[in-house]
């Protein structure tokens, strides 16, 4: 090659590095700009009545009675809408746009400290079990609210096994999970009914547990429990039973936590690896928009969809640049002030990340916004 075959070559190269050094960063589309409309896909009221969806997960794969694609959701208030006592997941299929029964279980479960009563944390292992939280109560109020217990499912809705006692205490919120088959990382918020004090904060009982399963011919066992966050606000209502941190989200290896009382979103760093609790974490973002944060989702491009409990609205946020980038209004409904107050709970990405699934606990129905 001549000297100035190689000028060229080094200009050609110093060009295009100049080129890509001025070239601008391509923005980052906010993913709630994308939705176009809402809409209604049909009710959650199983044959026993029970109310009050909270609970949501979209089935990742065929198995048993549940077909890929199913939405899962779970009842929080039997037919007298009394809270704490639901003891049904429904199954709806976007094919046939069919709801059906998946799982029923007795109003008092033996190994389920306090009865049940099914809350947001949902999990659906590749083996094909189905777990879900239960903070039970015996007459529809957090006074009488029992530690309750994970119940495990199979996939034709057979009820398994419990998943109770040492650190397990109120499981309450969404789950994150990270599934290997044979092994599980579990993480579950936990509102604290009053059994295992906050590690580190006298008086704020939530906590964030993370549970280590080995899966077996007889279901999920628990190998090892670590409390990777504590000293979340907790308070009971009247209205609403109890309000504390409710969202998971796993980017990585950082947890993104709800929650509702601190009216935050904070981030729990090494959450698959740490032996410790990092309190409640570091704060990405609080306030603003924000009205009593509630369930969390990732969103495809790398950000955090919020649930609001106290209006209609869900929340984007950049946690990158903890930044509240967008929001939109998906419950209306203007028996309530402002709209949509006290009705939205579980969310879940469709399968192919162009919406999410929601569910209007008002009116007792599953919702899609596209």
């Amino acid at each position: 090659m001549s000297k100035s075959g190689n000028w060229i070559s080094f200009a050609a190269v110093a060009a295009l590095a100049s080129a890509l050094t001025a070239a601008p960063a391509a923005a980052k589309t906010n993913f709630l700009d994308t939705i176009k409309k809402n809409t209604t896909l049909g009710s959650t009221i199983p044959a026993n009545g029970d109310v009050n969806p909270y609970a949501i997960i979209v089935a990742p794969y065929s198995t048993g009675t549940i077909k890929k694609d199913d939405v899962l959701v779970g009842n929080f208030n039997d037919k007298g809408n009394l809270q704490g006592v639901g003891t049904t997941i429904v199954d709806y299929n976007p094919a046939t746009s069919k709801t059906t029964l998946f799982a029923s279980v007795p109003k008092t479960l033996p190994s389920c400290p306090g009865g049940v009563g099914l809350t947001t944390a949902i999990a659906f292992l590749k083996a094909g079990y189905v777990i879900i939280g239960s903070l039970p109560s015996t007459d529809g109020t957090f006074k009488t609210t029992g530690p309750g217990c994970l119940i495990v499912f199979d996939s034709n809705g057979k009820f398994i096994k419990t998943l109770a006692g040492s650190k397990i205490d109120g499981p309450w919120g969404n789950t994150a999970l990270v599934d290997h088959g044979k092994t599980a990382t579990l993480f579950v918020s936990q509102i604290g009914a009053g059994k295992f004090p906050s590690v580190t904060q006298s008086g704020k009982l939530a906590s964030v547990l993370r549970l280590e399963l080995a899966i077996g011919k007889d279901g999920p066992a628990i190998k090892k429990e670590t409390v990777i966050g504590d000293g979340f606000g907790e308070r009971a209502d009247k209205d609403v039973f109890v309000i504390g941190p409710t969202g998971l989200a796993l980017i990585g290896s950082t947890l993104y936590v709800s929650d509702a009382v601190g009216n935050s979103v904070n981030a729990i760093p090494h959450a698959l690896t740490r032996n410790d609790s990092a309190g409640t974490g570091t704060l990405i973002s609080k306030d603003g928009l924000f009205k009593r944060p509630l369930a969390l989702e990732n969103a495809p491009n790398g950000n955090l969809l919020v649930i609001n409990g106290l209006d209609g609205e869900i929340i984007e946020v950049d946690p990158a640049s903890k930044k509240q980038v967008a929001s939109r209004w998906i419950n209306t409904n203007k028996a309530q002030t402002p709209p949509g107050s006290g009705n939205l709970f579980g969310v879940a990405l469709t399968p192919d990340h162009k919406g999410f699934y929601y569910v209007n606990d008002d009116v007792n129905t599953l919702a899609v916004a596209r």
